[in-house]
């Protein structure tokens, strides 16, 4: 359906100025992340962190936060005092600080060097999400006062009406010497959340924080809306290793360090309505350690506000520590020269990580945030002076500057933390290759029959010779013949990947179709019964060995289920009258002879399955009515596992192992089992 536009409502009167604090009560999301308990805690972070900067910058040394009992919050300091002379418009500062937005003493170098406040909303932030707001200035000699009544300036009247006005209203004198500022608020209950509450605990961590970002800065925070809560004070001298082991959890693996360094970056930024390039001066400080755990905790800030989505000054720090972990301390490492043929020997920055305790901190004027709420650092300089500054100050302590047993500790934490990750990559890898292993297509040497389910069976043969023989007397109807031509890993001792890599075992798996390990479905299995067609000699002792230690770790249903079978074939054949006469071993050998008066000499000794002709293997191993099975329990899957290690080192390629083991056991072993 066509639609008809038109123009003639949509005018002039349609574009709408929000004028003063307007904008912010229209979208406070905009400025103070939201109208929940983190929005509301922003405006109390944003008048702590105006006296924190008179602090940090010189000028004060303590700050009061009282939680009153009617729902204000009140901060108090004793640094200059904000300004109470008068604009060219006839308004003090202080009611210009509270009720214009972009208006106050951080833009430029003027008031402060580097300060949190970056933006000039933070006061009339509070003041317009604010019913009413108390600012009191001690300055030059006297207390004065400016009220805020739903963001409108003016002062209480003996009789308790309010009166609007820009006047300040001077309450008392003061000795010339006392300055500083308080501010009291109540924030706006229509516009936060009715479940948006003040937590103590909150303001607490916060105060606790600003103290170790400031040494020596002492706060009194008090909560006055109950009782039975004693007035806390906090002030730290160690600054940030202080805050560091404040937060470390867990037993230390290193000691704190910490890196301190001066540099500039230059930046363009406009400057009486031109583009200029000026040079900044910036602070870094580091303190890091790590303990024992497996999280990582890092904090940091930008002068004395926290950046909890971290930003540049973060990524600059990351990127140094990764660096000379890999180049410096981790360096020919011989743990991880196994897993450098493969390229996994570098660790990754949560190797690196795991277990670290740092705060970073960058001091420095006027940075660039991304976003009012000051959360992550923007200014692209400030990666690469951090980055210099910790490479050169973590490489330094990885060199010797640090405890040789710290530093050796850490290295081996670090090369763990690589090895576990790779393996558990591996082991991930591996089991979504045996899953797959189930929905590939069957191995080409795979003979398969026509009908699966609880009759058929898969019949596991030693290579061509035996196989020519079984596909042709086997029933194509439930028999599938799978031969093996290469050597079957031994699942005992190798990894998940090495397992699902080797060939025979791939196509085994493959072949059954229930997949492996803990993801092996018993009821998806292809075949009723599994049979394990080998030769009556040590070689086929040892593949026999190895196939059951691989369904004992990775098909173990099939074992307890009794679905795994062993196939006896006879050793012995003689032809007596035109009669197939079979034996099993030399004593029934010796029975049958002297029963049927058979010479030894006419017995013929089978080396293998592959020797026998279609019709013995059918009518000896092959014929449900006259084959003799075994059934494979898991104490034999047990036992063949440990048979299989001795196998690796009887038949193994180590000759000085297989030595010493026959020479230590050579009562004990078997001299059948050795290829003599």
């Amino acid at each position: 359906m066509a639609t008809t536009k038109s123009t003639s409502d949509y005018d002039a009167s349609k574009i709408q100025v929000l004028e003063g604090l307007d904008a912010v009560r229209k979208r406070p999301g905009m400025y103070i992340g939201g109208t929940g308990t983190d929005g509301l805690h922003h405006l109390v972070w944003e008048v702590i962190d105006n006296s924190v900067d008179e602090a940090a910058a010189g000028f004060a040394s303590h700050i009061a936060v009282t939680l009153h009992k009617d729902g204000s919050v009140e901060v108090s300091d004793d640094g200059r005092g904000i300004p109470i002379d008068r604009k060219p418009d006839g308004r003090t500062a202080l009611e210009v600080v509270f009720t214009e937005l972009h208006a106050g003493g951080k833009f430029g170098s003027g008031a402060y060097g580097a300060s949190g406040g970056l933006h000039g909303v933070g006061a009339s932030v509070v003041n317009a999400l604010a019913s009413k707001l108390v600012a009191e200035v001690d300055r030059e000699g006297a207390t004065w006062r400016l009220v805020f009544n739903e963001r409108i300036p003016g002062n209480y009247l003996a009789s308790g009406d309010f009166k609007a006005g820009t006047k300040l209203a001077k309450v008392k004198a003061v000795p010339n010497s006392r300055t500083g500022t308080r501010v009291r608020f109540w924030p706006d209950l229509d516009i936060f959340d009715p479940e948006a509450r003040i937590d103590y605990e909150r303001v607490r961590d916060h105060v606790a924080r600003v103290c170790f970002l400031v040494p020596g800065l002492h706060v009194l925070l008090q909560d006055r809306r109950g009782a039975g809560r004693e007035p806390e004070e906090f002030i730290a001298a160690g600054g940030l290793a202080d805050y560091v082991d404040y937060l470390s959890i867990g037993e230390p693996v290193t000691d704190i360090a910490t890196i301190h360094d001066e540099s500039t970056f230059e930046e363009k930024v406009p400057v009486d309505g031109k583009m200029a390039t000026v040079s900044r001066p910036c602070t870094i400080d580091v303190a890091m350690r790590w303990v024992k755990g497996y999280e990582t905790n890092i904090v940091s800030f930008v002068n004395t506000i926290p950046t909890s989505d971290g930003g540049t000054h973060v990524a600059g720090f990351e990127r140094a520590l990764s660096w000379v972990a890999n180049d410096v301390l981790l360096a020919d490492t011989k743990k991880l020269k196994k897993l450098a043929k493969e390229g996994n020997d570098r660790a990754t920055p949560s190797d690196v990580q795991e277990g670290l305790v740092a705060a970073v901190k960058v001091t420095f004027p006027e940075p660039q945030f991304k976003g009012q709420t000051k959360q992550e650092l923007g200014t692209p300089a400030v990666q690469t002076l951090v980055y210099d500054s910790v490479k050169c100050g973590f490489t330094d302590w990885c060199n010797g500057n640090g405890k040789k047993i710290q530093i050796a500790a850490l290295r081996d934490k670090m090369t763990q933390a690589v090895i576990n990750r790779v393996s558990a990559k591996q082991q991930l890898e591996a089991r979504r290759q045996a899953a797959s292993l189930g929905t590939n297509g069957l191995p080409d040497k795979l003979a398969d029959c026509r009908v699966h389910g609880p009759d058929s069976e898969l019949l596991i043969v030693e290579g061509n010779s035996a196989a020519g023989p079984a596909k042709s007397g086997r029933d194509a109807e439930t028999m599938a013949v799978l031969p093996l031509r290469g050597k079957v890993v031994n699942a005992g001792k190798a990894t998940i990947k090495q397992v699902l890599d080797n060939a025979e075992a791939q196509a085994l798996i493959t072949s059954i179709g229930a997949g492996s390990g803990r993801d092996f479905d018993l009821d998806a299995a292809r075949y009723g019964r599994i049979i394990i067609l080998c030769d009556a000699d040590v070689d086929g002792s040892h593949i026999r060995c190895l196939l059951l230690t691989l369904f004992y770790h990775h098909m173990r249903p099939l074992l307890e289920a009794g679905r795994v079978f062993a196939a006896q074939p006879p050793l012995f054949g003689a032809k007596v009258r035109g009669e197939q006469i079979y034996a099993f071993n030399d004593a029934e050998r010796d029975r049958l002879s002297a029963e049927r008066n058979i010479e030894l000499g006419k017995w013929q000794r089978f080396k293998g399955l592959g020797e026998m002709n279609v019709d013995e293997l059918a009518e000896t191993t092959l014929n449900r009515e006259t084959r003799v099975l075994k059934r494979m329990t898991m104490d034999d899957g047990a036992q063949a596992a440990q048979a299989a290690e001795l196998f690796e080192v009887l038949m193994g390629n180590d000759v000085a192992t297989r030595k010493e083991y026959i020479v230590e056991r050579s009562g004990f072993v078997d001299p059948e089992l050795l290829d003599i």
